[in-house]
């Protein structure tokens, strides 16, 4: 419904409002209801003006072409990463980002390139040892393990050890649990002070480790730029830090964990991505590439955007006026019916170059512009290296599905009653040789809900 509030903004009335409330509260509800007024629409939370951008013209506006009309404002994440640089801002941002951009180019990427390929030689490794002796593994433990450990060995050259692990999630779950749009205070509760703590002593451990290191690494870079550079001084270095090793591993674990779910609903994906072409081919990993696009489409990982709008402006035709917060939502502009064919559908090949690509501001799990992910190449990397190991040698088999989406910080899998927890019965039929299967069965852990 329309109110005559603002004659040219869509908005949501307070009868809407109330349905919403009443019907449990979920953001993602509340988003889809104002999709459907046009690609851009409006509502209020209180005092604050919101306006949801999911047309694909309008989203290249505020991310691409006036990206310094639409800031990063007061982003919750800070009481953990501080300025790093997924929080920090104008031209300390553009300081933090020309220092770093090289090192996530595909050349950049090159350099890294043999922790990547030992991380996925290790991940692999426990699964045949599982599949060998029947164990039971939890597979999104295993996918985050994995994450972490390609970002440790990158700062580091290092493998990462089961304390830091540990000390890492905390700090990571912490972040996670935050809301998807929550305003910044400076309220911390003990838990994530205490995660906090935790992740300072694994930043101070992995500077220790990147100093006694012989190949290259990213602190390595860090700590040029802290002597070359008066504004990287010990802080800033620090705030890099957590930002590379907590912000980045969720993307490649939750990606991987619905991946797999994808593939366990669709045998005959995976079928076809092996049958693309032998191991190592050009066509294997292409099709990889789109299982993992296809998956980002359905479920990318930063789900929600927040902008905050510095000074009016016109998107679509509608004014957006000053301090409004602005969200953009990759979750609902790639399920768009009007952008995508059978867009509930799981089709990686729609991503192949057969097939039309994605025009612009239609598809954006990174985001877009100037403050698109500085990690999505490497993250992409990654993904494929293991699949390409992976997929051939273990057959993940979901015994029980979650429930539902859960949207917080990121989208993940969840169960009605709280997190999920993926754990793998395994079986081996041929050892060693490629052919083990790994039976997975869908585990709720309690605790409480964080996915709503």
């Amino acid at each position: 419904m329309v109110t005559a509030a603002d004659s040219t903004l869509p908005e949501l009335d307070a009868e809407e409002l109330v349905r919403w409330r009443a019907g449990g509260g979920r953001l993602v509800d509340l988003l889809t209801a104002a999709q459907r007024l046009g690609p851009v629409a409006g509502f209020r939370l209180g005092e604050r003006q919101v306006v949801l951008v999911t047309g694909p013209e309008e989203v290249q506006r505020v991310l691409a072409r006036n990206p310094d009309t639409y800031v990063k404002h007061g982003h919750r994440a800070k009481v953990l990463l501080g300025d790093g640089l997924l929080c920090a801002a104008g031209e300390p941002w553009r300081r933090q980002r020309k220092l770093l951009q090289p090192q996530f180019t595909v050349r950049g990427i090159r350099t890294y390139e043999p922790q990547l390929r030992a991380a996925v030689a290790a991940f692999a490794e426990r699964w045949r040892t599982a599949a060998d002796h029947g164990e039971a593994r939890e597979i999104d433990a295993d996918l985050r393990f994995f994450s972490l450990d390609v970002i440790w060995r990158s700062l580091t050259a290092q493998a990462l050890d089961e304390p830091t692990y540990r000390r890492l999630v905390a700090a990571g779950d912490s972040l996670a649990a935050i809301p998807a749009f929550a305003p910044a205070t400076g309220e911390t509760t003990a838990d994530f002070s205490r995660a906090v703590a935790d992740a300072d002593t694994a930043a101070e451990h992995a500077i220790a480790l990147a100093r006694q290191a012989e190949e290259p690494t990213l602190i390595g870079v860090l700590l040029r730029a802290a002597r070359e550079l008066p504004e990287y001084d010990e802080k800033l270095v620090r705030d890099e830090l957590l930002t590379l090793m907590v912000a980045g591993y969720e993307t490649t674990a939750t990606t991987l964990g619905w991946l797999f779910l994808l593939l366990d609903a669709h045998p005959e994906q995976r079928a076809w991505a092996l049958a693309a072409g032998p191991a190592g081919s050009a066509e294997r990993a292409a099709a990889i590439r789109a299982l993992i696009d296809e998956t980002l489409r359905l479920y990318p990982v930063a789900w929600l955007m927040p902008r905050h709008a510095a000074e009016a402006d016109t998107v679509g035709g509608v004014p957006v006026p000053a301090g409004a917060t602005v969200l953009l939502c990759p979750y609902l502009t790639h399920r768009d019916p009007a952008l995508w064919a059978d867009p509930e559908t799981f089709r990686p090949q729609r991503f192949l170059a057969a097939e039309r690509r994605p025009a612009p501001g239609t598809y954006f799990p990174f985001g877009l512009g100037p403050r698109a992910c500085i990690g999505a190449q490497f993250a992409v990397r990654e993904m494929t290296l293991l699949l390409e190991e992976v997929l051939p040698a273990f057959r993940p088999e979901i015994r029980e599905q979650p429930a539902e989406a859960g949207y917080r910080l990121t989208v993940h899998p969840t169960a009605r009653s709280g997190p999920c927890c993926t754990r793998a019965d395994v079986r081996s039929r041929e050892p060693r040789a490629g052919g083990a299967d790994i039976r997975l069965r869908e585990a709720v852990t309690g605790g409480q809900d964080r996915c709503r």
